[in-house]
C-alpha cells in the first residue's frame, strides 16, 4: 500500500481528472488524502479520502467579467493563482507533515503543492489538466511569460526553495496529461518528462430524478448538450440565450439539453421542460455526452475532452483563460468549428449547427481522437504510473538511508 496526497484548487475542471485517479487507487487499496480549499471537498471524502482543509479566501468568481486575454490571464495568477498558494501553503504543509505521504499528486496551476514539496523534500509529479500550458501559446508574448516566470519565482522565495530552478508547473519527475498529441498537436514547450493518459473519467454523482425519459425519447430528432462550465455563469446568459433561439428554429429536427448554473435563462419568460429544450442548472455531463450528437461549449479542456472522448464533435465558443488554445485544437484537428463568444447570436449558431450535423467528416474526427484517447489508457493508466513512481521513490529512499 502507498499513500498519496493530492493538492488541488477549488475548481471542479481541476478536480474531476485527479479525483478519478485518486478513486482508482483507493479501489486498489492505497491511502489517498487531499489538501483542499473550502468548498473543493465534496465529494472526495466519500470516495474514501482523507480531507486536509486549506485556506483559500479567493474566488476565482470575483474578478470582472469584461476582463480578456491578457489581462485574464494576468488576473488570474496574480489575483487567484498566488493568493491561493499563500493561502494553501500552511495546510499542506501540515497534511504533508501528518499524513507522509509517498508521493504527492500537484494539480499544475495550485502551485502551492509544488512549493511545500520542494522545501520538504517530498517527491511530486504534476497533474495538467489543460493542455495548454504545452503549446507555447506565450511564446509571441515574452514579455507576459517572463511576468509570469518572476512571479512564480518570488512564491518559490516565500514558501518554497529558493535553491531550486524548475518551472513549478511541471515537476522534475512527471507530469501527467490528461489528453493525447493527437488533439493537443506539438508540444511546443516541456520544461520536464511527460505522458499522456487522455482524460481521466470516473463516477460521478447521480441526479435523482433527472428526466432520463425525456432524453431516451426516440423521435429522430439529434440531441445537443450546451454548457458553458461551472465558472462562467455570470458571463454566459446571453450566449446561452442565443443557442436556446437557435435549437428551437430547428426543432425539427434538433432538441436541445441547456446547463444554466445560474439559472440566468430561468429569469427569461421561456418553459424549461417542453418536447424541444430541457434546462437545468446542472446535468450527468457524462452519461449525457453518451447519448449526444454535438456538443457547444466554451472549450473548457474538461468539457471539450468528455465530448471527444465519446465522440462527440464541437461547437466551441472560447471565453478566455486556456479556452482559446483548446478550441484551436479542437478546430485544428477537424472534430468542430469556432464561434465568437461575444458576437453570437442565434443565426450564427444555428449556421454552426447545421454545419456539423450536416457534414459527417465533424463526427469521424472526433471519433480519430476518441480512439487515442482510449488507447492511452485513462485513470487506469495513470493510477498504474503512480503506483510505480511512489514504489521508485520509496525504494530509493531506502536505498539512501542504508548507505
Amino acid at each position: 500500500m502507498r499513500r498519496f496526497l493530492f493538492v488541488a484548487p477549488p475548481l471542479a475542471g481541476h478536480i474531476n481528472p485527479a479525483a478519478a485517479v485518486a478513486a482508482e487507487l483507493v479501489e486498489r487499496g492505497h491511502s489517498v488524502a487531499w489538501a483542499v480549499p473550502p468548498g473543493a471537498s465534496e465529494g472526495l471524502a466519500a470516495a474514501g479520502a482523507r480531507i486536509f482543509p486549506c485556506a483559500g479566501p479567493v474566488r476565482i468568481d470575483d474578478r470582472p467579467r469584461e476582463l480578456r486575454g491578457v489581462a485574464a490571464l494576468k488576473y488570474l495568477w496574480s489575483d487567484f493563482f498566488a493568493p491561493l498558494a499563500h493561502a494553501m501553503a500552511p495546510g499542506v504543509t501540515t497534511a504533508v507533515m501528518e499524513f507522509g505521504p509517498d508521493l504527492l499528486v500537484v494539480d499544475q496551476q495550485t502551485v502551492a503543492g509544488a512549493l511545500v514539496a520542494e522545501r520538504l523534500g517530498v517527491p511530486y509529479v504534476t497533474s495538467a489538466t489543460t493542455s495548454a500550458e504545452l503549446t507555447g501559446s506565450l511564446s509571441g508574448l515574452p514579455k507576459v511569460d517572463q511576468w509570469i516566470t518572476d512571479l512564480l519565482d518570488g512564491l518559490r522565495l516565500g514558501l518554497g526553495d529558493p535553491s531550486a530552478r524548475h518551472d513549478l508547473r511541471f515537476s522534475p519527475r512527471l507530469s501527467l496529461v490528461f489528453s493525447t498529441p493527437e488533439l493537443t498537436g506539438q508540444v511546443v514547450r516541456s520544461p520536464g518528462p511527460l505522458r499522456f493518459f487522455g482524460p481521466a473519467l470516473g463516477a460521478r454523482d447521480g441526479f435523482p430524478g433527472f428526466p432520463w425519459e425525456w432524453v431516451d425519447r426516440d423521435d429522430g430528432r439529434a440531441l445537443a448538450l450546451i454548457s458553458l462550465g461551472t465558472a462562467n455563469a455570470e458571463v454566459g446568459g446571453r450566449f446561452l440565450a442565443e443557442c436556446v433561439k437557435a435549437a428551437r428554429a430547428r426543432s425539427d429536427r434538433l432538441r436541445a439539453i441547456v446547463v444554466d448554473p445560474g439559472e440566468a435563462l430561468r429569469r427569461q419568460p421561456s418553459d424549461h421542460l417542453d418536447d424541444d429544450v430541457l434546462i437545468l442548472p446542472a446535468v450527468p455531463q457524462l452519461a449525457l455526452l453518451a447519448r449526444a450528437d454535438v456538443a457547444i461549449c466554451h472549450a473548457g479542456h474538461n468539457t471539450v475532452t468528455e465530448a471527444l472522448w465519446h465522440g462527440v464533435p464541437l461547437i466551441v465558443a472560447p471565453i478566455r483563460d486556456d479556452q482559446p488554445v483548446v478550441a484551436a485544437q479542437v478546430t485544428s484537428v477537424g472534430a468542430g468549428v469556432r464561434l465568437r463568444f461575444g458576437r453570437s447570436d442565434a443565426e450564427r449558431v444555428g449556421s454552426a449547427l447545421d454545419t456539423v450535423l450536416g457534414d459527417p467528416d465533424f463526427t469521424e474526427a472526433a471519433r480519430r481522437i476518441s480512439h487515442s484517447f482510449r488507447a492511452a489508457g485513462g485513470t487506469a493508466a495513470a493510477a498504474t504510473c503512480l503506483e510505480r513512481i511512489a514504489t521508485e521513490e520509496q525504494e530509493n529512499s531506502w536505498h539512501g538511508l542504508l548507505r
